[in-house]
């Protein structure tokens, strides 16, 4: 599976993106004996890339680790942040911070907290980041105000939003007021900063927003700001979604769940 070459190296423990694209503009990486450039790809199972003309071989590559985080506000979903600020890595320990290739699967803003995968797996977080991968995630939603029930109903059937249809989602009203609703919302899809932008859409901001899960893996019991491992029922479960081949088109089991809310 081919990722741009700053990929390639992130994920391999040898350089965080910034520093990978600097090794590129120096010329000091090849891929296939050529001077790789911004932008090119490869694939490390297939192309021979070299770093200062010694060429990655498996035993560059760090052991390949998954964590459940349960992510607090405050920490951006990034490896490395210019500005110095906080970045989920920060969560696990120094040994694990640099050198090992690990991400955050998706993301969850700054402000929001909960259910958070990191791994340094590169084509499991190509798989569950994959448009047709349909992940069931929930969370727990304030919104300002009372949202009237259509809006609601118009959310959890889909509609056309930012020129694209969403998916069906089922949506729970756990507790509302004049100043606030309270609500379970399981989505099928994870378009960029969704939920917040849908409640600003239907004028009902968001203030709290909660990732309680990601498909089976349940942050409930975690305490804020600890990880775990996953076991390995768990990643086995996960990379059930991995393509077999390069050329292997994602397939999803799930079904769409007819809108349900009370």
């Amino acid at each position: 599976m081919s990722d741009r070459i700053q990929k390639v190296l992130r994920e391999w423990g040898i350089a965080s993106r910034r520093e990978a694209e600097k090794m590129i503009l120096e010329g000091r990486i090849k891929v296939n004996g050529k001077t790789c450039k911004l932008g090119d790809k490869a694939d490390p199972y297939q192309d021979k890339i070299a770093v200062d003309d010694k060429e990655l071989t498996n035993r560059y590559r760090p052991k390949l680790v998954y964590f459940l985080v349960h992510k607090p506000k405050g920490y951006l979903c990034t490896c490395d942040d210019p500005q110095g600020r906080k970045t989920v890595l920060d969560l696990l320990p120094a040994n694990l911070r640099k050198g090992k290739g690990i991400h955050a699967v998706g993301r969850l803003d700054r402000n929001s907290t909960g259910a958070l995968i990191l791994t340094n797996d590169g084509a499991l977080t190509m798989a569950l980041t994959h448009p047709r991968y349909h992940q069931p995630k929930t969370y727990l939603v304030t919104l300002e105000g009372n949202i009237a029930d259509e809006k609601l109903e118009t959310w959890a059937k889909g509609f056309l939003w930012e020129g694209k249809q969403t998916l069906p989602a089922d949506i729970i009203i756990n507790e509302r007021s004049s100043k606030q609703t309270k609500i379970k919302i399981i989505l099928q899809e994870g378009r960029n900063r969704q939920i917040r932008k849908i409640g600003e859409y239907f004028g009902h901001p968001v203030t709290i927003l909660y990732r309680q899960s990601i498909g089976s893996l349940n942050v409930s019991s975690l305490p804020l700001g600890k990880y775990r491992p996953l076991t390995l029922e768990e990643i086995t479960r996960l990379r059930k979604h991995m393509p077999k081949t390069d050329n292997s088109k994602f397939k999803s089991k799930s079904k769409k769940k007819p809108a349900r809310r009370r």
